[in-house]
C-alpha cells in the first residue's frame, strides 16, 4: 500500500530496520523523525534508501532561508524520498527550501524528493493554538499555510485528517498531502496519546489524504505486520 507510511519513532536503528524488513511489501515508505536521526544519524536513512525504502525525512526543518537550503541539501545527500520544513518559516524559507532540493538533485543526477511544510502539529487544538497567540480558527490557519507552502514552491503540506478534505477542496488533486494524527477503527487506539486531531485510516483517505503516516498503532502492536496489514485493507476498501 503505496499511500500508508509507517513512523519508525523507535529506540534504536537496531529495531527500526528490523520493523522495516517485517513491514516490506505492506509499508510504502518510513518515516524518520528526531528521535531516531538524533540516535542514529543520517547513515540509517542511506541504510533504508540503499535497500529500496522509500524515507520520508520529518526534521521539520524552521530557520533562516540559507541555514534551512544547507540543511535540505544535507538530506537530499541521504537519498530521502520526502523532506519538510515548517511553513510557519515563512515563504522565503521554503522558497530556498524548494529550490535546494531541485539544484542538489539534478547536481548528484538523482529523483528530487518531494519537499513539504508542516502547518499545525496535530497536537494542539483550538485553545493551544490561541495560546500561541494565533486567535483564527484552525482551518483557516492550517489552509493559509498551506496555500502559502504551495505559493513558495512546495509539492504538499502535512495537515491533520480533520482538514484535509477542505485543504483537497482548496488546493486541487495535484496537492500532496500528508496526514499523521491517524486513529480509530484499524488503526486502533494507541493508548495514552498526544494527538488531539485524528480520524480513521479510511476517513483520512475519503478525505483526500494522499499520504497517511501511522506509528504507535503499528509499531506498539503484538504483530506490527498484521497492524499494518489491516490499516492497508482498510485504505483498499476505502
Amino acid at each position: 500500500m503505496d499511500q500508508l507510511l509507517i513512523a519508525l519513532d523507535v529506540e534504536s536503528g537496531t529495531r527500526a530496520l528490523a520493523l522495516a524488513r517485517a513491514l516490506d511489501g505492506v509499508a510504502g515508505g518510513f518515516k524518520i523523525g528526531s528521535r531516531l536521526f538524533t540516535l542514529e544519524g543520517p547513515s540509517l536513512v542511506r541504510r533504508l534508501t540503499d535497500s529500496g525504502a522509500r524515507v520520508f525525512l520529518d526534521l521539520k526543518f524552521h530557520d533562516i532561508p540559507n541555514t534551512v537550503a544547507q540543511a535540505v541539501e544535507s538530506a537530499v545527500h541521504t537519498g530521502a524520498w520526502m523532506i519538510n520544513v515548517h511553513a510557519s518559516g515563512g515563504a522565503a524559507m521554503m522558497a530556498a527550501a524548494a529550490r535546494a532540493s531541485r539544484d542538489t538533485a539534478a547536481r548528484l543526477g538523482v529523483p528530487r524528493p518531494l519537499v513539504i511544510a508542516v502547518t499545525v502539529l496535530t497536537s494542539l487544538d483550538e485553545r493551544t493554538l490561541r495560546d500561541v497567540g494565533v486567535t483564527r480558527p484552525m482551518v483557516d490557519q492550517v489552509t493559509a499555510l498551506a496555500r502559502l507552502a504551495k505559493s513558495a514552491g512546495l509539492d504538499g503540506a502535512v495537515a491533520s485528517p480533520q482538514e484535509t478534505a477542505h485543504l483537497r477542496r482548496e488546493l486541487g488533486p495535484g496537492f500532496t498531502i500528508v496526514t499523521p494524527g491517524i486513529r480509530g477503527a484499524s488503526a486502533g487506539s494507541a493508548g495514552q496519546d498526544d494527538q488531539a486531531r485524528t480520524q480513521s485510516p479510511a476517513e483520512a483517505r475519503r478525505a483526500g489524504a494522499s499520504y497517511l503516516v501511522v506509528g504507535r498503532p503499528v509499531i506498539g502492536a503484538p504483530d506490527p505486520r498484521a497492524a499494518a496489514e489491516a490499516i492497508a485493507q482498510e485504505l483498499a476498501r476505502a
